[in-house]
């Protein structure tokens, strides 16, 4: 397994990979390695010939008040890991590397980041839409592999991909659950034993709505509302949104419903999780 700090470094590799007719299969992380990020790797090394994964904690996708400088971070610990899964080569640059003292540009999805989390945190997805094209610049691979318990950063990639007429496949994997039920996530670590089994709470909610899609309950006031009981039923659990999307555009949806994207976000002591569901 080799990894690669500098950018034009891992470009060269990526450039004679290529020459030689290989497929790069691709997965961006931030690293602090969980089951969701292994089985994205899996599947990606599935779709291609060779396996790069990116360790970037990316400061531009961070707001002020956020958590950047105590996300978890451990190198050792996933560079082991990615090697036990077949990593081929693990692109870990620096933030000097990746913004230099001038860097002045940015990329923007405007209609996709208005809604769920972009409402509440402002220029992250500017920030993620950013990285993630200078990666796929750094690394050229055929095929990009994304978690869709990060619905949103899903639609915005695949919309960015299109818009820019980039080259690349673009394939979402369903969420991860650990034991609990909850989503699989590098912030689970903040939870103390209390807060972990309050923050079940968002999957209930989310299986309350398809207890009740499934059953013929089409209204999209009384699904949220039986959700939201669910939540507040749990002290511990800071509801920030909970909100029944078209899946493609992520506008809002009302009255009777047919296919939707019941999307949740929610603090739990010093953890902000997101889940989603989709009815249908």
């Amino acid at each position: 397994m080799q990894v690669i700090e500098k950018p034009k470094q891992m470009q060269s590799l990526s450039e004679a990979l290529r020459r030689e007719g290989k497929r790069i299969a691709f997965v961006p992380t931030m690293g602090y390695f969980h089951e969701g990020h292994l089985t994205l790797m899996r599947e990606a090394k599935r779709l291609g010939d060779i396996l790069v994964i990116s360790i970037f904690v990316n400061p531009l996708q961070f707001g002020p008040s956020e958590d950047y400088e105590r996300y978890p971070r451990d190198l050792e610990r996933d560079l082991k890991m990615a090697e036990e899964v077949g990593v081929d080569i693990v692109f870990c640059p620096q933030v000097y590397d990746m913004y230099p003292s001038n860097f002045q540009t940015y990329v923007e999805v405007s209609e996709l980041q208005k809604y769920l989390c972009g409402k509440f945190r402002p220029g992250h997805f500017r920030g993620v839409a950013t990285v993630v094209l200078k990666l796929f610049n750094i690394v050229k691979p055929h095929v990009a592999v994304f978690g869709l318990k990060d619905y949103q950063q899903y639609l915005i990639i695949k919309r960015m991909v299109e818009d820019l007429n980039l080259d690349i496949e673009v394939v979402g994997v369903p969420t991860v659950r650990e034991e609990d039920h909850l989503a699989a996530s590098s912030r689970n670590v903040y939870l103390n034993a209390e807060e972990r089994k309050a923050a079940r709470a968002l999957y209930k909610a989310l299986m309350e709505a398809k207890r009740l899609f499934e059953k013929g309950e089409r209204s999209a006031s009384k699904i949220l509302e039986a959700s939201r009981r669910v939540i507040e039923q749990e002290p511990l659990v800071n509801l920030q949104y909970l909100e029944l999307c078209n899946p493609e555009t992520l506008e809002p949806l009302s009255g009777d419903i047919k296919r939707a994207l019941l999307a949740v976000a929610a603090w739990v002591g010093k953890a902000r999780l997101i889940d989603n569901i989709i009815l249908e």
